[in-house]
C-alpha cells in the first residue's frame, strides 16, 4: 500500500484531501503545524480529524514563525475583513505569512523521506484563494523540481517524491461537494482566522468557505457569530 504525508491544518482543503486519500487506500501520515498561528483553534480540529480517520501517525510540529512576524496571522496585525470576494486575489493580502508553504513542504519533504512516502498531498486551490503566490501551479512544478534535486531519496536512492495538489484547479463549491459526498464532517473542521468559539464570518477564509457552501446550495455546520450567515458575500 502507498504512503502519502498529507499536509493537514484540519480546515476545509485539506480535510477534503485527507478524505480523498483515504478513499484511494494511501497509508496516511498526517503533518500538522502549530506556527504560532492566531488561529490555533485549526489544530484541535486537525487531532479530532486525523484519529477519526485512522491515519498511522499524525505529527504535530511547533515551529515558530510569530518571531518572524510579518503577518496577520502571526503578528499584531488586523486581519482584512468583509472584502469584496471577486476582487479578493488582486493583491497579496496581510494574512499571507512570509514563504510559509515553502517552510512546511520543506518539512514534509523532510518526514516524507524518513517514513518512505513517496506522495505528499497539500490542500492548495489555485481558483479560489487569497492571493498567496505559494498556491499557484508554477510554484508547485518548482518546489518539485526542488524535492528531486535536493533529497538523497531521488538522489541516490531512485525514489520520485512528489507534491499533488488534487484541489489546485478546483473551485470551492466542487471540493464542498466533493467532500459532502465522501461523507467529511465538515462541521469538526475550522477555517476562521480568528480564535474564537465561533467562526467570525467575515474574514477572508470565512467568506471564502461561506460562499462555498452557498454555490454548492448546502449550509455550513459549523457555528458562526449572530447574522454572519446572512452577510451577502
Amino acid at each position: 500500500m502507498a504512503k502519502a504525508v498529507v499536509l493537514f491544518s484540519g480546515g476545509l482543503d485539506s480535510t477534503t484531501v485527507l478524505a480523498m486519500a483515504h478513499r484511494d487506500g494511501e497509508d496516511l501520515y498526517a503533518l500538522t503545524f502549530d506556527y504560532g498561528q492566531r488561529h490555533r483553534r485549526e489544530i484541535a480540529s486537525a487531532r479530532k480529524l486525523a484519529a477519526l480517520y485512522g491515519v498511522v501517525e499524525h505529527k504535530i510540529l511547533r515551529i515558530d514563525l510569530d518571531q518572524i512576524g510579518g503577518s496577520s496571522l502571526t503578528a499584531d496585525v488586523p486581519l482584512p475583513e468583509s472584502r469584496d470576494l471577486d476582487t479578493i486575489s488582486a493583491d497579496i493580502p496581510s494574512t499571507y505569512v512570509p514563504f510559509r508553504n515553502s517552510i512546511l513542504l520543506s518539512l514534509a519533504t523532510a518526514y516524507a523521506e524518513v517514513v518512505g512516502a513517496d506522495l505528499i498531498l497539500a490542500g492548495m486551490n489555485s481558483l479560489d484563494y487569497s492571493g498567496y503566490p505559494d498556491c499557484r501551479p508554477e510554484y508547485l512544478d518548482a518546489f518539485n523540481r526542488l524535492i528531486r534535486l535536493g533529497t538523497k531519496a531521488c538522489v541516490q536512492d531512485g525514489r520520485q517524491i512528489e507534491v499533488r495538489a488534487p484541489l489546485l484547479y478546483w473551485d470551492k463549491a466542487r471540493i464542498v461537494q466533493e467532500g459532502m459526498r465522501l461523507g467529511v464532517p465538515y462541521e469538526l473542521t475550522w477555517s476562521c482566522y480568528r480564535e474564537e468559539n465561533q467562526a467570525c464570518g467575515h474574514c477572508d477564509s470565512c467568506a471564502l468557505r461561506l460562499r462555498a457552501f452557498r454555490e454548492a446550495n448546502l449550509v455550513d455546520p459549523i457555528p458562526y457569530l449572530l447574522d454572519s450567515k446572512r452577510l451577502a458575500y
